[in-house]
């Protein structure tokens, strides 16, 4: 009898783990339905440094440094009149910038790539941190030729699947 408490309770609290780690395990993101509005702005860095006007919002604002011969763009998503995130590209330094800016238990997914000498070259997949902060972001910071053309396309998905919008092709950033 007492053999079989103990191995009942043995049972009774590695269920327990089990159960508390799976209810610990992060669960996918809900997908927003309907997709976020993209608005892209885009800045010839020839004429830099800038800022204001509509590269403002309310976050960080954004600035662009001077590159010469490198084009910047910045990506906001909005939805529902509410803005959820921002995708910049700085071609002084390569770096990509991405903003999650609202704790709604979604996030979106940023594929990067540059053409150069007639060959693309994948750069990967980026997306915010997924935290209690108001704001979540990460600066990825590539070695891209210069004047390559750097393809950016934000998807709802981890998949790849649902596009919501990007700078490419001949609407891309240049390095």
């Amino acid at each position: 009898m007492r053999a079989t408490r103990r191995l009942a309770g043995l049972f009774s609290t590695a269920a327990l783990a089990v159960g508390a780690l799976l209810g610990a395990a992060a669960v996918p993101a809900q997908a927003y339905s309907p997709n976020p509005a993209v608005s892209s702005y885009y800045r010839d860095t020839d004429g830099c440094p800038c800022s204001g006007g509509t590269l403002d919002d309310p976050f960080d604002g954004t600035y662009f440094a001077y590159d010469a011969g490198g084009y910047a763009v910045k990506l906001e998503l909005n939805q529902g009149g509410s803005f959820v995130g921002k995708v910049e590209f700085h071609p002084n330094d390569e770096k990509l910038w991405v903003y999650d800016t609202k704790n709604d238990g979604d996030t979106f997914y940023v594929q990067i790539s540059y053409t150069s000498g007639g060959t693309t070259h994948n750069l990967g997949t980026v997306t915010a941190p997924g935290t209690d902060a108001v704001m979540d972001y990460v600066v990825k910071d590539y070695d891209i030729p210069e004047g390559a053309y750097v393809d950016i396309s934000v998807y709802d998905d981890a998949g790849l699947g649902d596009y919501i919008g990007g700078a490419r092709g001949t609407g891309a950033a240049i390095a």
